[in-house]
């Protein structure tokens, strides 16, 4: 039981990393755009 909540627990910190870091992106890139105009 306790192999499976680690699981559970990597797996969301997992998920987190990988929407912030898509958050992160989409902020770049549309301050990129931005500046282009």
């Amino acid at each position: 039981m306790d192999l499976v909540a680690l699981e559970f627990f990597f797996i969301g910190l997992l998920g987190l990393a990988s929407l912030s870091i898509a958050f992160v992106s989409v902020v770049v890139l549309r301050n990129l755009f931005r500046g282009q105009r």
